[in-house]
């Protein structure tokens, strides 16, 4: 097998016989062989994480597990050696006490390069743009930007007149950052939902799943929202339980520590649930309305798929994604994101953004990511390659199939008309036993 460093990274991956090249082993072993490599990515994330720091307590550690090991190696020679007498018993006992000091020793650096570990983010794929937010790529668009001879309303306004989003009510039950969808307004949410999980298990080949909307905390770590983003999570006062940001959690982690056949790859789950999200740091920025809001529903689609094809799995998964608003009939565009931009976790993403012309605004409705063999890893996710004996590490993917808050904003303020009634897209309509717009009931 040859090994070659991938372009623009300096990152070592491996060749197999066709040429192709496969996953990058972000584990210890690889971040000690390519430092620099793992110090550009994280430099270029605009992270401050040291890898020096994670190199010196590895080196502590395996000096320690020398040290160890030839004082293992004394005691089982002085064992040999017949009955030993009363010094040599004594010398026993203090190597044992000393094998003993460093197994206790072993085990305490070990969980600091575990805690360590955990905030090391995955590699970034060669392809994506270096720097800051502002380095995002747009890489296609799709659709005519609706036109109106006449001022275009905001979902707020709308949906305040046709009495179908009740925000001063959510308020009152929850608190801001919630929505109260009312009429029409909660059975064009739960048609958007109905349709989007047709669509992807009837011709995009997921397996639906209804997942529970607690998880525990190796969940939400196994995925990587943990440690980082705990801020951002509601977590329960008397558990060590989450609800969940995003299905990926669950859906991800119903292969946790599993070893999977060659032949069920790969493997498409699709789910509908409400997400919950603190939007922690985001006070006064995009708030009003259904832009940032701390529950919303969402379709989610994971992949688990051999590593060679998850970069070809990416495109597909956000050509599913894209589907959805073409057969919506809202025009959006596609960013691939920069070092900077990109979660934790993933490798490579691509945003889908929909026009807003209410608020005039882009918005995110969707984010399709490959996390290489990074959750896999975190999650203990494998697979048996056919005539293998050594288990591999799948690759995982997830994207929103999508999120409905931003797609509601963009269906009222597209579809509406001078009298102030939406006009509901044709694929709906069967959701909504034929109604064809949305007026004040």
């Amino acid at each position: 097998m040859i090994t070659t460093p991938v372009p623009g990274t300096g990152v070592a991956r491996s060749r197999d016989g066709s040429g192709r090249i496969r996953s990058t082993m972000l584990d210890i072993k690889f971040i000690r062989e390519n430092p620099d490599a793992v110090q550009k990515v994280i430099k270029d994330r605009g992270m401050k994480l040291d890898i020096k720091e994670l190199l010196g307590l590895d080196a502590e550690k395996r000096k320690i597990l020398v040290e160890a090991e030839t004082l293992k190696s004394e005691k089982n020679k002085a064992s040999k050696g017949g009955r030993p007498g009363p010094e040599v018993i004594v010398k026993m006992k203090a190597i044992s006490q000393k094998i003993s000091d460093f197994d206790t020793k072993v085990e305490q650096v070990d969980k600091k390069i575990s805690n360590f570990m955990l905030n090391v983010p995955n590699i970034t794929h060669n392809s994506i743009p270096v720097g800051r937010p502002s380095a995002n790529k747009e890489v296609k668009k799709w659709g005519e930007v609706a036109k109106f001879d006449f001022k275009p309303k905001s979902h707020i306004e709308l949906g305040k007149n046709l009495d179908i989003l009740d925000f001063p009510r959510s308020s009152k039950i929850s608190g801001s950052g919630f929505c109260l969808f009312k009429g029409l307004g909660a059975k064009l949410e739960r048609a958007l939902f109905n349709f989007m999980l047709d669509l992807h298990t009837k011709e995009h080949g997921y397996k639906e799943v209804f997942p529970p909307f607690l998880v525990n905390r190796a969940s939400m770590t196994a995925t990587g929202q943990l440690p980082n983003l705990e801020e951002d999570m509601y977590k329960l006062k008397d558990e060590d339980m989450f609800l969940i940001p995003t299905a990926e959690v669950p859906l991800t982690n119903m292969h946790r520590d599993e070893i999977l056949d060659e032949e069920d790859l790969p493997i498409y789950y699709t789910a509908y649930t409400a997400c919950f999200r603190k939007e922690a740091g985001s006070y006064g920025k995009d708030t009003k309305g259904l832009i940032r809001v701390h529950q919303f529903d969402k379709v989610e689609m994971v992949k688990f798929v051999k590593p060679e094809t998850s970069y070809n799995e990416l495109e597909s998964l956000l050509v599913n994604a894209e589907e959805v608003l073409k057969r919506l009939k809202l025009s959006y565009r596609v960013i691939m994101l920069a070092t900077g931009d990109i979660s934790f976790a993933a490798s490579k993403c691509y945003d889908i953004e929909s026009w807003a012309p209410g608020i005039e605004k882009n918005l995110e409705v969707s984010s399709c990511s490959n996390f290489t063999d990074f959750q896999a890893r975190r999650a203990n996710i494998k697979y048996r390659p056919n005539g293998k004996k050594k288990p591999e590490y799948v690759h995982t993917l997830n994207g929103s199939g999508i999120a409905l808050a931003r797609t509601v904003i963009a269906i009222l303020e597209n579809y509406q008309q001078k009298d102030g009634s939406i006009v509901i897209p044709e694929v709906l309509r069967p959701y909504m036993d034929g109604l064809e717009r949305i007026t004040k009931e």
